[in-house]
């Protein structure tokens, strides 16, 4: 793939991303394409679709919030680093931290930072219950149910609150979340993905952002 072709989906909705970024963002496909073929941390048929299904997704995000510099973030059950290293590259002057219990994930995680020079991001393997640590915002995309998530990092956010949204949760999910998020109706706000992006990937997609 040309790298105008990977790039452009993403010049379509962030024409202002810089050439660094263009080139770090254009360098994922090879590499995840490398380290799929020996721990499959992308299913098989999303892999010609990592801009779309995965790197756009991660930075639907930033249509949500624009994350002022310092802001820290950790990406729990993170995978193969989305949304965590799509968001490093698009917020280089935010530290984001990236976990995941698996080990081999957190693996490619490294190796793909370090090949593009990402140095606002460092990722370990550990559970997101066992972190001790506060953060501005908990990033998550499809990992479990809201209310075990809200559980294992409620006491993880930092008081300190600099940006535009007062600090929170901020889920990627899909579907119907009427009953997962039932407990946090009164609080839990809903962006629909549909209304910044054309793709019909994004059609069920949404954004949940729950203050904290």
């Amino acid at each position: 793939m040309s790298f105008y072709f990977v790039i452009s989906i993403l010049l379509k909705y962030f024409p202002d991303i810089t050439e660094t970024q263009q080139n770090q963002f254009s360098a994922l496909q090879g590499l995840y394409e490398h380290w799929n073929a020996q721990i499959n941390v992308i299913s098989r048929k999303d892999i010609d679709l990592l801009y779309e299904r995965h790197v756009l997704h991660s930075l639907s995000l930033a249509k949500v919030i624009d994350f002022k510099p310092k802001t820290k973030i950790m990406d729990v059950g993170c995978g193969g680093g989305f949304p965590g290293i799509p968001l490093a590259i698009f917020f280089p002057e935010c530290n984001f931290y990236l976990v995941d219990s698996i080990g081999k994930k957190i693996k490619v995680v490294n190796e793909v930072a370090a090949a593009i020079g990402l140095n606002n991001l460092r990722a370990e393997n550990i559970r997101a219950e066992d972190v001790n640590e506060k953060f501005d915002f908990i990033i998550s995309r499809a990992v479990t149910d809201s209310s075990i998530f809200y559980r294992w990092v409620q006491n993880k956010i930092s008081k300190k609150q600099f940006n535009s949204l007062p600090n929170g949760l901020l889920f990627l999910k899909g579907g119907d979340l009427t009953e997962e998020f039932q407990n946090f109706k009164k609080h839990a706000v809903f962006y629909d993905l549909k209304d910044f992006f054309a793709e019909e990937f994004f059609e069920t997609k949404k954004i949940v952002y729950l203050p904290m």
